[in-house]
C-alpha cells in the first residue's frame, strides 16, 4: 500500500504565524509512516528546521499547486481569492457555510476542480463535538487587546487605539504586557464576557483573571443570561465587553447604534471585542460596525452620537496569532488524531462529517456563481 501523504501550505495572510501542523504532531505522523511535506515559511512560528529534523520533506514557499492531486493540502486560514479550480483535498478554515462574504465563489472553485473542502470548523466527532478549535486562545488573545486598547484609552496614550500589536512569543509575554500598561488601573476595571461557557469564553475569563481584574469585576453571561434578548443595559454599564458566542442562528442584538447613543454620556462601555467577528454574517448581533480590524489597526470607532464618548470595537478574525505558539500546539495536538485517519477518511466519522456538509453547501454555491 502506497505511504499515506500530507502537505503542509504556509499561510498568506499577514501577521498569521500559526499552524496546524507542530513539528511534535509532525514527528507522530512521520512514524506513524505519514510522508510529510512542510512549506518553507519564515513567517511561521516554528523554524523549518525544526520540521526537517524529524523527518519532514521541506519543499518551496506556496508550491502546493504543484503537488500530486492525491495528496491533502493543509493550512489554517482560507486561500487567496482566485478563480483557479481547487484539484486537491484542502483543509483549513474555508467560512464558508454561514453565507459569509466570497462563500460562493470559494467553493465554486472545488466544484469545477473537483476538489474537496474539509473545513476544519466542521470536523466533528460523533457526538457533534469539533475536534479542534482555536477558541480559548481567541478568548485568550481578544481580552488581552480589549485591556491594551482600554489602557491606551484610559492613559491618552492613544486616540483611537492600541496602536500596531505583533505577536507574542508566549502568553506569559502578553499577560505581562497588558499587566504593565493597566498598572492600578486594573482595580477598577469591569469587564462583562458573553459565551463565557464556551472554550473563547473560558480564555477571556482566564486572561481578566490572569491580569488581575478582580473576579468580582468579571460577569460571565452565557444562553441563560441572554435568552430574554437584547439590547441589554449591562453591556454599556462596565468597562470592557467582549463577545465569545457561537452564532448558528438569528437572535436580537445585543447592542445598537441607537441604544448606545441613548446612553449619551452616562455610557462606561468603552472597548468592545467582538472575538466571534461575525462582521459579514446576516445574523450578527453586535451590528454597530460592519469592517474587520487588523494587527496594525485594531480597533473601528462605532457611530455613538455626537458629543457622545468614544467607543471602539476591536474584530480582529485571527486574534489566536497573537500567540501562535501555545495556540498552534493545542490546536495540533487536538487535531492529530484525526490526521492520523485521513488514509481511512471514508470510514471516518470526524471526515465523512466534514464532507457531508460540504456536499450539501457546494451545489447551492454553483446555483448561485452560475
Amino acid at each position: 500500500m502506497a505511504r499515506p501523504s500530507l502537505w503542509l501550505r504556509c499561510e498568506t495572510k499577514q501577521f498569521e504565524r500559526r499552524t496546524a501542523l507542530t513539528p511534535d504532531s509532525a514527528k507522530k505522523l512521520v512514524e506513524a509512516g505519514f510522508h510529510v511535506y512542510v512549506e518553507r515559511d519564515k513567517q511561521r512560528i516554528f523554524k523549518d528546521a525544526e520540521y526537517e529534523s524529524v523527518g519532514c520533506n521541506l519543499v518551496d514557499h506556496s508550491s502546493w499547486t504543484t503537488a500530486p492531486n492525491s495528496i491533502p493540502i493543509l493550512g489554517l486560514k482560507e486561500l487567496p481569492e482566485s478563480a483557479l479550480p481547487l484539484t486537491h483535498d484542502h483543509i483549513h478554515f474555508g467560512h464558508c457555510y454561514k453565507k459569509q462574504s466570497g462563500w460562493s465563489q470559494h467553493l465554486a472553485r472545488f466544484y469545477n476542480g473537483g476538489g474537496t473542502l474539509y473545513d476544519l470548523e466542521y470536523l466533528t466527532d460523533g457526538q457533534g463535538r469539533r475536534v479542534a478549535a482555536f477558541g480559548f486562545h481567541a478568548g485568550f488573545a481578544g481580552a488581552a487587546v480589549g485591556a491594551l486598547v482600554f489602557a491606551s484609552r484610559r492613559s491618552n496614550e492613544g486616540a483611537v487605539d492600541a496602536g500596531e500589536l505583533a505577536p507574542f512569543e508566549s502568553e506569559e509575554a502578553l499577560v505581562n504586557e497588558a499587566k504593565g500598561r493597566l498598572g492600578e488601573k486594573i482595580r477598577d476595571v469591569n469587564v462583562l464576557v458573553i459565551g463565557a461557557l464556551g472554550r473563547c469564553g473560558r480564555g477571556a475569563v482566564d486572561l481578566f483573571r490572569r491580569v488581575g481584574v478582580n473576579e468580582e469585576n468579571i460577569k460571565k453571561w452565557d444562553m441563560a443570561e441572554t435568552a430574554q434578548g437584547g439590547p441589554f443595559q449591562e453591556i454599556l454599564d462596565v468597562d470592557i465587553f467582549v463577545n465569545c458566542i457561537y452564532l448558528n442562528l438569528k437572535i436580537p442584538p445585543f447592542t445598537t447604534n441607537q441604544f448606545i447613543a441613548g446612553a449619551g454620556q452616562n455610557r462606561r462601555l468603552s472597548v468592545i471585542v467582538d472575538v466571534s467577528c461575525d462582521t459579514t454574517n446576516p445574523f450578527n448581533p453586535l451590528p454597530i460596525y460592519n469592517i474587520s480590524t487588523t494587527f496594525a489597526k485594531p480597533t473601528v470607532l462605532v457611530d455613538v452620537g455626537d458629543g457622545n464618548p468614544p467607543l471602539h470595537v476591536v474584530s480582529i478574525d485571527q486574534l489566536p496569532s497573537l500567540v501562535p505558539r501555545e495556540a498552534s500546539h493545542q490546536f495540533s495536538t487536538d487535531l492529530l488524531p484525526s490526521l492520523l485517519e485521513l488514509p481511512s477518511r471514508r470510514k471516518s466519522v470526524v471526515w465523512l462529517n466534514a464532507e457531508k456538509v460540504f456536499r450539501e453547501n457546494i451545489q447551492l454555491a454553483v446555483e448561485i456563481e452560475g
